[in-house]
């Protein structure tokens, strides 16, 4: 396999450092020098990889390309690049379509992926639509993926990716909160981190019985849990959450 990107930021480094650590063979790496420091970082990685000058270059070196650039990006560079029918395109563009996509490429080959940054240690859910066998392959080296069929669907989920970083803000807010109280910063950085590890894993574990479930179990009466949840609900810390869900799903679903 010769992988080619388009883009070198943060998700092009999490699926190149995570192909690295898997045990797929890929015989070039071809990378655009958009981003200096990111491509160089990763060029010294491996000999595999190699950087690009010139992103036209890199698609016709490539077997697969996987479009990682700004959906802002993407509308000033694809239409003056050429893409031979015969090759697969993955495009981790949020909010342009397949068949924007496929009119801007005169490709008909193309599979839309939404990976996460945990990919660079091969963990984590990655949304493939519709179902490609190539492409499943590949990312089954890089995480957990989910095939959906129905592209109006798969934009739910880049709704509910677009949580990271308030997930990240909530371990930041606890760990120094913490911090302040007295505790030393690397012991509550790796309190936090655990915590919410233990949380995430035991989620995983008991996830076929809803999460519902889990809420429920994880209080007692009058307990400490259940204040902190009460105190949440009451300040409609959770009906923003879902307003911020519905506010980005209407950005991605235009």
């Amino acid at each position: 396999m010769i992988l080619g990107f388009i883009g070198t930021g943060k998700i092009t480094s999490s699926i190149v450092y995570g192909l690295l650590k898997s045990k797929l063979k890929t015989k070039r790496i071809y990378i655009s020098s958009r981003n200096k420091n990111i491509a160089k970082k990763l060029e010294r990685k491996s000999r595999v990889i190699k950087i690009m000058k010139d992103n036209q270059e890199i698609i016709n070196k490539s077997s697969t390309i996987i479009l990682a650039v700004t959906p802002a990006v993407a509308n000033k560079i694809l239409k003056k690049l050429k893409f031979n029918k015969s090759k697969e395109i993955i495009s981790l563009i949020s909010t342009i379509n397949l068949e924007n996509l496929k009119k801007i490429t005169k490709n008909k080959n193309i599979v839309r992926a939404i990976p996460l940054p945990s990919v660079e240690i091969n963990k984590g859910p990655i949304i493939i639509c519709p179902s490609n066998k190539k492409v499943k392959n590949l990312f089954n080296h890089l995480g957990k993926v989910i095939e959906i069929k129905n592209e109006k669907l798969s934009y739910k989920f880049w709704s509910t990716a677009s949580l990271m970083a308030s997930f990240y803000e909530i371990l930041n807010i606890s760990s120094n909160w913490l911090i302040k109280k007295g505790i030393k910063k690397n012991i509550a950085n790796s309190y936090i981190a655990e915590l919410f590890l233990s949380l995430s894993y035991d989620a995983k574990d008991k996830k076929k019985g809803g999460f519902k479930k889990l809420v429920a179990e994880s209080q007692t009466p009058n307990g400490l849990n259940m204040q902190v949840l009460k105190e949440l609900r009451k300040k409609k810390f959770y009906l923003k959450w879902i307003k911020a869900l519905d506010v980005v799903n209407k950005r991605v679903s235009k």
